[in-house]
């Protein structure tokens, strides 16, 4: 029988603070320091649920809703939001933090990652306990996702 896991169980947040090598040109965080952030993340959380090492198939939606500026507390959290046999898609929501913990949404992406053993061979990961009605609204959500990713690699894009 297949081992299962709580999303909380790989639930991971780190925090940055943004310094000058972070910053584009315009005064903002470069979108490219974000993405690397945010992969890293979701490696984390898809290594924490799957026990083993894991890979980036692809990243399906990167929505940039507003910068981050020189001298900003970045926080990332990230938690697994559908999982098939050995593929998992990480959710990362990305904050700005004010020094009174006050946080406002800059960012969402949604990560393929897919467990791998020694010689890159895919490897199957344990099942997903959903333990709240939001996270199984995103588990249907993320089925859809799935299949348009699907859809779309057969259409050649």
């Amino acid at each position: 029988m297949r081992r299962e896991k709580k999303v909380s169980e790989s639930m991971t947040q780190q925090q940055y603070l943004v310094r000058p090598m972070h910053m584009n040109h315009y005064g903002r965080l470069f979108g490219g320091e974000l993405l690397k952030w945010i992969d890293e993340l979701a490696g984390i959380v898809a290594t924490r649920h799957s026990n083993a090492m894991v890979t980036t198939a692809a990243i399906d939606n990167l929505q940039f809703q507003a910068p981050a500026h020189e001298g900003d507390m970045v926080v990332l959290q990230g938690m697994v939001t559908y999982v098939g046999r050995s593929s998992m898609e990480i959710r990362v929501d990305t904050y700005t933090e004010t020094l009174s913990g006050q946080r406002k949404m800059i960012n969402r992406a949604y990560i393929d990652m897919v467990a791998i053993d020694a010689q890159g061979q895919p490897v199957e990961v344990p099942g997903l306990i959903l333990e709240t009605p939001e996270q199984e609204l995103e588990y249907e959500a993320a089925a859809k996702r799935k299949a348009l990713r699907k859809q779309r690699r057969q259409d050649g894009f």
